[in-house]
């Protein structure tokens, strides 16, 4: 236990915490009212934090505090204490109560889960997410991009989120659920679009889980839309156990998964290792279905919008493509060697990181740098804010792919970029999106070139995920005859 520090309290500036009565804990600098009463300032709009944190950053620097009724609120933007919260205390920290409203869709899956609940989910899921085992479907996915982008015709436009959308969907079909995008495909996509337009609407309404069964018009939509969702979930999980096959999907792999390592604690010590409840199984299908696709379709849109604002970065990513691959579809060998359109899609997701935001709360009295702060803290901090400082990152608005050389890399502290978050929580998938990322971007490049049409608003919806607020409505551009000449 440190020794006590002075009592302070958060003022609105950006110099010395000031000393109050109330306790023995030392507060960052911050908003000297409840946060609510902001309500007409231009930074607070309850639809978009991030106007709130760029606000705190710019007024009070890396650290600062805020009050939220009762509760106490500290956004961070220094990476060193991120990597204190996530890594080296991270025993202190649980996650905190607006990523658990999640619980409302994803039930106990792998992102909202706790403690030793979530590490018994994680030990069962990580087989299914093994290098080796994604690695099959590494030709699967340079064959879907292939049979899209056959679809296209030379200045036909789409709105471009939609249409990496219906690439995802179909990706995450054949991964999970070794299907092609069937009735039942769409109709669980169609619910979770429901659960996720009505997600700023239950993170507002305070203690949303608790009245769920109330007739109020937003909580009887999403009722409806998950009644629906676990209806299909649930009839795909019996037809799959009936049928007690390996189709050498993640689905499959789940379903077959079992915890080693229980039977090794002091009450369970001998207990045979079991695999997941059908409720379990609920959960991470679900969790796994919007994430794997969602994440990678947010990311990929925003991509193709730098590489058309950007043409230079643009023509270095495809000048790569046709001399790495020669013609021919990508591969898993072809990766290494893909390093432009890697970085690409590295400082793409640097701007525009589909996970924008995390948090979590403290269980107990925690320390970090000067600070001394209560247990039930609140603790913020946003990849989008911080892999946009300055500090880190000169002209941050600019998109540079050469910020992700391995030289770049190294120079910069761990968690000033982190897409994937950090720690034991970091995302189970990471890998698998970056191939599949980077499988679909070669793919495209090597027929087409994107073109936003003039005149479009172009704005962020922090959501679960960072979704282009507006449509982004793009040209296909074919390019030369001798890069048509593709293997189809």
């Amino acid at each position: 236990m440190a020794t006590q520090a002075p009592i302070t309290s958060p003022v609105e500036s950006a110099g010395q915490p000031q000393v109050r009565p109330e306790g023995e804990f030392r507060f960052p600098p911050g908003l000297k009212r409840n946060l609510p009463l902001y309500l007409f300032r231009r930074f607070f709009r309850p639809g978009n934090p991030i106007l709130l944190f760029e606000h705190l950053v710019k007024s009070f620097g890396s650290v600062s505090h805020y009050k939220l009724g009762g509760s106490n609120i500290v956004f961070i933007n220094d990476p060193e204490l991120i990597r204190e919260i996530l890594v080296t205390q991270a025993s202190s920290f649980i996650k905190e109560r607006t990523q658990n409203r999640m619980k409302i869709l994803l039930g106990e899956g792998l992102i909202t889960s706790e403690g030793e609940f979530h590490m018994r989910q994680r030990r069962i899921a990580a087989p299914a997410f093994h290098r080796q085992r994604i690695q099959k479907y590494a030709e699967m996915m340079a064959e879907r991009a292939a049979a899209m982008r056959a679809t296209w015709k030379p200045g036909q436009t789409f709105d471009m989120s939609a249409v990496m959308m219906e690439l995802t969907l179909e990706i995450v079909a054949r991964t999970l659920f070794a299907t092609d995008v069937t009735a039942a495909i769409r109709e669980i996509n169609d619910e979770v679009n429901v659960i996720m337009r009505l997600y700023n609407y239950l993170i507002a309404l305070p203690k949303a889980e608790n009245y769920l069964r109330w007739p109020i018009p937003g909580l009887i939509r999403f009722r409806k839309a998950r009644a629906r969702l676990d209806a299909q979930v649930y009839r795909m999980i019996a037809e799959r156990r009936a049928a007690n096959e390996d189709r050498g999907d993640l689905f499959s792999m789940l379903l077959a998964g079992r915890d080693e390592g229980e039977g090794t604690g002091p009450a369970t010590r001998g207990a045979p290792a079991t695999g997941m409840s059908d409720r379990q199984l609920r959960d991470e299908v679900i969790t796994i279905f919007l994430a794997g696709y969602e994440t990678v379709a947010n990311a990929l849109t925003w991509t193709w919008y730098l590489l058309s604002e950007n043409p230079a970065a643009a023509e270095r990513m495809q000048r790569e493509v046709d001399d790495v691959l020669q013609g021919k579809l990508p591969t898993l060998e072809d990766l290494p060697r893909l390093r432009t359109t890697e970085m690409v899609f590295a400082e793409s997701m640097r701007l525009y990181p589909p996970a924008w935001a995390m948090g979590r709360q403290s269980t107990q009295i925690v320390e970090l740098g000067p600070y001394r702060l209560p247990a039930g803290t609140y603790f913020f901090f946003s990849q989008y804010i911080l892999q946009r400082s300055e500090k880190f990152y000169p002209e941050p608005l600019r998109f540079d792919p050469e910020r992700f050389t391995p030289e770049q890399k190294a120079a910069r502290p761990r968690f000033a970029y982190f897409p994937f978050g950090g720690g034991s929580r970091q995302c189970i998938g990471e890998a698998f999106a970056w191939m599949e990322g980077v499988l679909i971007l070669a793919t495209l490049a090597q027929r087409w070139r994107f073109r936003m049409v003039p005149g479009q608003a172009v704005d962020v919806q922090p959501k679960i995920t960072l979704r282009p607020k507006y449509p982004m409505v793009m040209v296909a551009e074919e390019r030369t005859a001798e890069s048509a000449r593709l293997e189809m």
